[in-house]
């Protein structure tokens, strides 16, 4: 199987299954704040992962069969980049899905007690990726860059707006739930077909079920991203009256 079969085998139809489903109002919310938003997460997901994932090719923790890719820009195949818009699509219409059928409404005061253990957490793990990177074992390269490139801009978004979030960890929860155990069925498919290959000298070779542990990683992580920044995007306002009422 070549990568773009991959992308419209495995992505295209529940993107498309999605999108003929989306309730209206979209997300719960309407309007232009629900319309922007996924361009919005697409537009900064590609340009916040292209040089990452760039690095890692140059470094060879990954690479693709050359028979798999129709070209190659930069160091990276041209469906990689595909999967930088599909990826954020995919997840955010779950969450819309998802949110469409939650009651939104918030309390005028919510407790920071979340907030600030959720920021802790995130600090925790963006500290750990570092020093995964600055120990100087190769093994831990992979692992290292995924925490490091993630977990600071998640403590950001968390740090500003958790105490929100955690309001509807529910609904949150699951568009990250179902759509991470999708691509991580899916991840391991591609790698067992050869479609890419993880590096053994940068990865902790642990693989259970056939997924390398850093591919279960970069899904959480990402689809992370993309659940949180899509909340703060859609309720960027009702955060801001949150934050100012709890002051």
């Amino acid at each position: 199987m070549s990568y773009l079969t991959f992308l419209v085998v495995f992505l295209l139809p529940p993107i498309l299954a999605l999108s003929l489903t989306q309730p209206r109002p979209l997300a719960g919310v309407g309007g232009l704040r629900a319309r922007v938003t996924l361009p919005l997460m697409c537009l900064i997901a590609f340009l916040y992962t292209t040089p990452w994932d760039n690095y890692l090719v140059y470094k060879g923790v990954w690479d693709y069969g050359l028979d798999r890719v129709l070209a190659t820009i930069g160091y990276v195949p041209l469906e990689e980049y595909l999967f930088f818009l599909l990826q954020p699509v995919l997840c955010g219409l779950f969450l819309y899905q998802v949110l469409a059928r939650w009651k939104l409404s918030v309390p005028k005061e919510m407790t920071p007690k979340a907030q600030w253990i959720g920021a802790s957490l995130y600090f925790f793990i963006s500290v750990l990726g570092l020093w995964l990177l600055v120990s100087g074992e190769p093994r831990y390269l992979y692992l290292g860059l995924i925490l490091a490139w993630a977990c600071p801009v998640l403590l950001g978004m968390w740090f500003y707006a958790g105490a929100f979030i955690w309001r509807y960890r529910k609904p949150c929860l699951i568009a990250l739930v179902i759509p991470t155990l999708y691509l991580w069925i899916a991840d391991a498919l591609a790698i067992r077909w050869g479609i890419w290959n993880i590096a053994d000298r940068y990865s902790l070779n642990f693989d259970p079920l056939g997924l390398p542990v850093e591919e279960a990683a970069f899904f959480l992580m990402t689809n992370l991203l993309v659940v949180q920044g899509s909340m703060l995007f859609l309720f960027g306002d009702r955060i801001a009256e949150t934050r100012q009422g709890s002051k």
